[in-house]
């Protein structure tokens, strides 16, 4: 790490959860950063993985658990319910119209835009492998998977580390 970019701060987000508004304050706090200079590295793990999932194929998985685990966790950067007034899918209906009228970017928008500034995306490896998700499961913008022995390296050579 240079001297600059040191001086500049760099930023580690662990994305847990799987929920849009969740989501998109991840992304929001990572491309201020990185457009600030920041060097930006956000860790996927457990729902937080739907959020960087692929679209399409339902069931996934090598046993019948996991297979009724991520049908019953389907989900995508498009199909993310919010954590609160979910409503059966209109509360997320809802806060994308609202967000359009006030020409705030899309939560994919703001995927796109991250990478673009050079935010890193990395998978979690043992959240994948206890729902049976492999590497091509996930956009293209990740990284290589990682676990938490390697996200920590990168954590603690950051001066802001959150959790969501």
């Amino acid at each position: 790490m240079t001297e600059q970019t040191k001086n500049k701060g760099s930023v580690t987000i662990v994305l847990f959860s799987g929920e849009m508004d969740k989501a998109i304050a991840t992304f929001v706090i990572a491309t201020a950063a990185a457009s600030m200079g920041m060097k930006v590295t956000i860790f996927f793990t457990f729902w937080g993985l739907n959020v960087i999932k692929k679209e399409g194929g339902l069931i996934k998985g090598q046993n019948w658990m996991q297979k009724m685990l991520n049908i019953m966790n389907y989900g995508h950067a498009k199909k993310l319910a919010i954590s609160k007034m979910n409503m059966f899918g209109i509360g997320p209906a809802m806060l994308k119209t609202m967000m359009s009228h006030k020409k705030v970017p899309s939560l994919q928008e703001f995927i796109s835009m991250a990478h673009s500034l050079g935010v890193k995306f990395y998978p979690c490896e043992m959240s994948m492998t206890v729902m049976g998700l492999k590497k091509e499961d996930f956009i293209d913008e990740c990284e290589e998977v990682i676990g938490a022995v390697s996200y920590l390296s990168i954590a603690k050579e950051t001066t802001i580390n959150l959790f969501i």
